[in-house]
């Protein structure tokens, strides 16, 4: 059986990254645990080590576990049972042989029976579980939740609720309502206050992993409130009663994710954090760890479609040749292998930025920051918040396009249920919906862009990055770019008008995108030559996207806004 670790030296290749010395020395706070505890890491080289063991174990189990009980998962489903939801079995295994091998809460502190990985070796398992069943990702990958409870949670509440996770107990976040989708402003799910004790009351619908033990619940708290002013956060445990599943959804894919309508009737639950700052503030954070989440699904998706349709290319002959060897087909392979990789670096880039600005906040909570720590905190917080939309976007949008085109290589077959494209096709479509859809990454880059927030890393970090021998043409293409996109940009903004802004907004934002991609594929090649033909060939097809929309947004006039609004 395939070991998805060991046969992708990618994932490896970025988790040797230069800067994960940085993270790792803060993650272990200097490897101080390794005085008092047998399973802490002494120094930077034995937790490397630590993180290759236990994701080639992962990598095993997706190979050998996850990924054989996928088509069944898929064809049975989970169901609602009394009020319950039954998992498939395949689902049922994958949980049990995940939690046996101790392959939840990766990401918290050992005093939560965690395995204090930092977010880069996590993300990279959770790309390795969504290659082998990416609705299985979802259950898995929402021990995020655990994330969002231990930085905003009281110490008592971290106690009693983040050890479970690693006993088999899944999370569920519950935000969205019928009438309360994108727009989480509009949640009514009430919370009451009664002698002492918080009760829900509500509907919920749309929740990934609806019936877990442990949930964050969106609700208001604030009678008489309409805005996001009015919400806040609570902890509800199954066990505690009160919560019911009244369906599942029939979905497009990822069948084995049960995506519940919930009613709460009375459900006892806990004030996490301060009152009305449950949206404001903690699901703010909740969904940019879940926007990471859904990148990692994205790339492990678009792994497995490029597989499938590189191997059925190499299988199928027709006219007397392997149809990899007709260039209809080879172009689409190779666009769709820098597409995955590019898709990687700016998937593992911002989970860098991430690791780094959340363990300074964690070590804000045990100690006073030096000045310089502070000023890094503030730099890569700015920078995590500006690249998560554009990961989200670029990530899930690739996924789709990937496993669009190893479908078409596979031609009629691949709308056949004997090929396992189709389920990944399926699975993938949801990737640029939920968490935000690709036009909300959009409303959320965009301020990236008319700030210049973008523009500065690429002209004071990337640009001054040295470039691999022979790779001169590519970084000279990269800076023509720019031009082009600094150019558009002046023209969108000098119009004045934020509509106008809004309508480019996607232009803008994937142009941007291109850049940042390509120059991430520029610094891969540098530390391994076999990316040079992957950054060299994403620039050529990023330049032919950046000029058109340049052109587009060149020869636009603000009065053909009215032609898109008759249409």
């Amino acid at each position: 059986m395939a070991n998805f670790y060991t046969d992708n030296t990618d994932i490896k290749f970025h988790l040797e990254h230069p800067l994960m010395k940085k993270i790792v020395a803060l993650k272990e706070r200097d490897f101080q645990d390794a005085a008092t505890r047998e399973d802490a890491p002494r120094n930077f080289e034995d937790a490397m080590d630590n993180y290759d063991k236990v994701l080639e174990i992962v990598g095993e189990i997706c190979g050998d576990v996850l990924a054989e009980n996928a088509e069944d998962v898929d064809a049975e489903g989970p169901r609602v049972v009394n009020g319950r939801v039954e998992y498939a079995p395949g689902t049922r295994q994958n949980h049990d042989v995940l939690t046996q091998a101790g392959l939840y809460n990766m990401s918290l502190p050992r005093e939560y029976d965690g395995l204090n990985f930092p977010i880069v070796p996590y993300v990279m398992a959770a790309e390795l579980v969504s290659r082998a069943d990416a609705g299985f990702g979802n259950i898995w990958g929402l021990q995020d939740c655990a994330e969002t409870i231990h930085e905003f949670a009281s110490d008592d509440q971290k106690r009693r609720f983040l050890p479970r996770g690693a006993r088999g107990e899944t999370y569920s976040m519950d935000l969205t309502e019928p009438d309360a989708g994108s727009d989480l402003q509009a949640v009514q799910l009430k919370a009451t206050l009664k002698d002492g004790q918080w009760l829900l009351n509500g509907v919920k619908r749309f929740i990934t992993n609806g019936d877990a033990q442990i949930a964050l619940v969106l609700a208001r708290s604030e009678e008489g409130t309409q805005d996001g002013r009015g919400l806040s956060m609570f902890i509800y445990d199954r066990a505690n009663g009160g919560m019911t599943v009244r369906r599942i959804e029939n979905k497009l894919g990822i069948k084995g994710s049960p995506t519940c309508e919930l009613v709460f009737k009375d459900a006892p639950a806990e004030l996490c954090g301060d009152r009305k700052l449950g949206l404001i503030k903690y699901v703010m954070s909740l969904m940019n760890g879940a926007r990471l989440g859904v990148g990692a699904q994205a790339v492990g998706i678009a792994e497995a479609a490029y597989r499938e349709g590189l191997k059925y290319a190499r299988e199928r002959f027709q006219f007397g040749k392997a149809i990899i060897e007709f260039p209809a087909v080879y172009e689409m392979l190779a666009n769709m292998q820098v597409k995955l990789q590019g898709a990687r670096s700016i998937l593992y880039e911002t989970s860098r930025f991430v690791d780094i600005y959340k363990t300074y906040t964690h070590l804000a909570t045990e100690r006073s920051l030096e000045k310089e720590e502070r000023e890094e905190l503030k730099k890569y917080q700015k920078l995590a918040d500006f690249y998560t939309p554009l990961l989200k976007l670029f990530a899930s949008e690739y996924a789709n396009e990937i496993a669009y085109d190893a479908l078409q290589i596979h031609g009629g077959s691949g709308y056949m249920k004997d090929y396992p494209i189709q389920r990944l096709a399926r699975d993938a479509r949801i990737t640029n919906i939920y968490e935000g859809t690709s036009q909300l990454q959009v409303v959320a880059a965009i301020r990236g862009v008319t700030t210049g927030h973008y523009l500065k890393q690429v002209r004071e970090v990337y640009e001054l990055l040295p470039v691999q021998p022979g790779l001169e043409p590519a970084s000279e293409a990269l800076k023509g770019m720019t031009a082009e996109y600094e150019a558009a940009v002046a023209t969108v903004t000098a119009a004045g008008d934020p509509e106008y802004v809004d309508f480019h907004a996607r232009r803008l934002v994937e142009m941007i995108g291109y850049i940042i991609i390509g120059y991430l594929l520029l610094q891969d090649a540098s530390r391994r030559e076999s990316y040079a033909k992957s950054a060299a060939l994403f620039v050529k097809y990023g330049q032919a996207k950046v000029a058109a929309h340049a052109a587009f947004i060149r020869n636009f006039q603000t009065e053909d806004l009215e032609a898109y609004k008759k249409a």
